[in-house]
């Protein structure tokens, strides 16, 4: 969507504010701030409405809020005296004046449905030498380099490397360059672009391999080909004792790094396209971008970058998952009044995705969810172990699968999964789901305190929801600290004030009936 008034135009697509056709650099919380209030122009804007989408829920100082209002203002030429496009309204919030004009940059289709078609062919590599631009991305696993003069040693930059390209293999997103053709590059200087372009890969993973008094040094570099820029640089140490394990431990902890990373890579390319130009995979990592805010306004955005990515190409079982987990948010966070609508689409989405794809492991990842969704949770534990089994570091099923452990009653294996998960992936867009999950396994083990330390360490995280606060709410009520859980209360009803215990047992459905029953008196102590 382009929203333009004055000489500016307000580009949420491109994620860009313009002046005279000219990008301006605006801060991340400035631009959300700016694109809540003037796509909302028509009417009033409360600081609870900004605190959840700028803030994503969590409770900021009121000298926040008005430091990233000063900013936005500023940004288009306004100011706190003359108030000629923004004016507060004191006590309650902000309203957008100016003239604004909107115009959607994408085909809206309503409440999107599943496509039936059949599965439109893939872009790659073409043979001609050039590194694929658009279409699923691509990367060459190039042999890693052993420093150590050993001849004990001599094959183990390969064998690290086959196995991680069979760990990427089981990333249906990601195409990966077969090792016949990786492997002719052993050149300790390679050049990146040049072997990004020879292979038609758009990222490269390099490496080396080192030994040091009975300890192992592995440096590795993905890079993106086109411009040779690193995207991801990391050193892992361990003991060589055994080097089978060394081999999968050191191929998971690259894996995993790899899949947040390039998809994060692949999210901020897409923001830079014209929306008219994006492609499937495109308008796809857009979506996950938006998808990973959690709120009602971006999971909008999210739904409609899905729905362009499955009608660019109806075979997209990816993007058909992505729709499944918009509309669980829409049921699980209550962002549509129609929660039964939400929960029925969420499912449909998920068993499309499956039938496109039986083996990806997000597809099956959301058919588990949609089940749980639904309350089944006995239905929806053997997809996400599916999951597992197809990606084993797969850090997001792990911790799908931890969460209904705690929810049916298993604390300890949840909480022995739920740390794995962290440890896989410590910086996921999800982390703060993780932490809270920590919290859970703890409590429904009766470990209230360290219950606590968890979920405070969960309601400090990027973008956790109101559910996570309730979390952190009934720990604070069950370890006897109920002035703090008081606070907590207090947070949850400013940020919704029509929220309330049946909202959170709804979604975190315990299959314990002494758990809920826990639960619900706790979070009635508190009014809520």
């Amino acid at each position: 969507m382009i929203y333009r008034f004055d000489n500016f135009e307000l580009d949420t697509d491109r994620f860009e504010l313009r002046l005279d056709g000219a990008p301006r650099k605006v801060e991340p919380q400035v631009f959300a701030l700016l694109e809540l209030i003037v796509s909302n122009h028509t009417r009033l804007v409360t600081k609870d409405e900004i605190n959840l989408h700028v803030w994503g829920g969590r409770v900021v100082s009121e000298a926040v809020v008005n430091s990233r209002v000063r900013m936005a203002r500023q940004a288009i030429g306004d100011d706190g005296k003359a108030q000629k496009l923004i004016r507060t309204v004191h006590g309650r919030g902000f309203r957008f004046v100016g003239d604004v004009e909107a115009a959607d940059t994408i085909s809206a289709a309503g409440v999107a449905r599943p496509h039936h078609d059949a599965a439109a062919p893939l872009q790659e590599a073409d043979g001609s030498g050039k590194v694929a631009t658009g279409g699923r991305p691509s990367i060459a696993v190039l042999p890693l380099q052993v420093l150590t003069p050993d001849e004990r040693f001599g094959n183990l930059g390969d064998a690290v490397s086959q196995e991680v390209i069979m760990e990427l293999s089981r990333l249906h997103w990601l195409f990966v360059i077969a090792r016949g053709s990786t492997f002719r590059f052993r050149d300790v200087d390679v050049d990146i672009a040049e072997a990004g372009r020879i292979l038609g890969a758009r990222y490269v993973l390099t490496g080396t391999i080192a030994f040091h008094d009975r300890t192992s040094v592995v440096t590795v570099e993905l890079s993106h080909a086109p411009d040779g820029q690193v995207v991801w640089a990391d050193r892992f140490e361990s003991s060589m004792d055994d080097l089978l394990q060394l081999r999968s431990t050191i191929s998971a902890n690259i894996v995993t790094a790899i899949e947040t990373r390039i998809q994060v890579k692949e999210a901020i390319e897409a923001a830079k396209l014209p929306t008219e130009n994006l492609d499937a995979w495109s308008a796809y990592h857009r979506g996950l971008w938006h998808m990973y805010r959690f709120n009602p306004h971006d999971n909008a955005i999210a739904t409609r970058m899905f729905d362009r990515a499955v009608t660019a190409d109806h075979g997209f079982a990816r993007a058909h998952a992505g729709l499944s987990f918009t509309h669980f948010q829409n049921a699980f966070l209550g962002h549509s009044g129609e929660h039964a609508e939400q929960k029925e689409l969420a499912r449909l989405y998920a068993e499309k995705g499956l039938q496109l794809d039986p083996f990806d492991p997000f597809v099956n990842l959301m058919m588990g969810r949609s089940q749980w969704l639904s309350g089944d949770l006995d239905a929806g534990l053997p997809w996400l172990e599916r999951s597992v089994e197809l990606s084993p570091n797969y850090a997001f099923a792990i911790y799908n699968r931890s969460l209904l452990g705690a929810l049916m009653g298993d604390g300890q294996n949840s909480q022995d999964n739920i740390m794995k998960a962290i440890s896989l992936s410590p910086i996921d867009p999800l982390n703060y789901a993780m932490l809270a999950t920590r919290a859970l396994s703890h409590i429904v083990r009766g470990d209230y305190e360290t219950a606590v330390t968890w979920a405070e360490r969960a309601t400090k995280a990027p973008n956790a929801h109101i559910h996570i606060h309730t979390i952190a709410a009934l720990a604070h009520q069950l370890a006897g600290r109920t002035e703090l859980a008081m606070l907590d209360a207090d947070r949850i009803r400013r940020s919704n004030r029509d929220y309330c215990q049946a909202d959170f047992l709804n979604a975190f459905q315990f299959t314990g009936d002494e758990t809920r029953a826990l639960a619900k008196t706790a979070l009635a102590r508190l009014g809520l």
